[in-house]
């Protein structure tokens, strides 16, 4: 039998009526039927000011490295970003900014882009108009292949999301379950293949 894949399942959204939150805990739910080991992690438990040079000279804030210590044990990501202004919200770009800073004298993090290289990425997007937030993942998917992650081509952003949950937060129709499915399927896949 296949170890687990550790999978680190979030939200570009901290609002806790989040459709994206709501598509990433579906997308977690799925993940776990396939056997992943799924850690579901809100970037609202994590202290990040914005990012300025001259606060980072001030010494590295704590939350920064407890965020990139959980980005770093994870092979396997599903972000499911909101898109705002045709773009990824400034919430999810400051977090990644913050994450892939390097720490000088540091030698856990003196490469910024340990957090990131080689990890599988996923993205999914919601949004309540007829593009679902395809923009963004648009503008997401280059930054973090900047980064060195390895995204997922299958994506899936979901239209009119403000129709697609049942009362109970699970997605509603088989089509998007499909869907979603098929990018997490796609991501573990690769997974896999990457740690053998």
């Amino acid at each position: 039998m296949n170890t687990p894949i550790p999978l680190l399942v979030f939200s570009g959204s901290s609002r806790a009526q989040s459709l994206n939150r709501k598509l990433a805990h579906a997308a977690g739910e799925i993940a776990v039927a396939e056997g992943a080991q799924v850690t579901r992690l809100n970037l609202a438990d994590f202290d990040l000011p914005i990012y300025n040079g001259d606060l980072e000279a001030q010494g590295m804030p704590r939350d920064v490295v407890r965020l990139k210590e959980v980005l770093h044990a994870h092979p396997a990501w599903i972000i499911s970003a909101p898109e705002y202004n045709g773009s990824y919200p400034a919430l999810l770009k400051n977090a990644i900014d913050w994450a892939s800073r390097p720490m000088a004298g540091d030698p856990a993090w003196a490469v910024g882009t340990k957090p990131f290289a080689g990890k599988v990425v996923g993205l999914l997007a919601a949004a309540p108009g007829a593009l679902g937030g395809v923009r963004g993942l648009l503008h997401l998917a280059p930054l973090l292949m900047q980064l060195q992650c390895w995204v997922a081509p299958k994506q899936f952003a979901l239209a009119k999301a403000g129709e697609a949950f049942d009362p109970s937060g699970a997605l509603s129709t088989e089509a998007v379950r499909v869907a979603v499915h098929g990018v997490v399927e796609q991501v573990l896949w690769a997974a896999r293949r990457f740690q053998s």
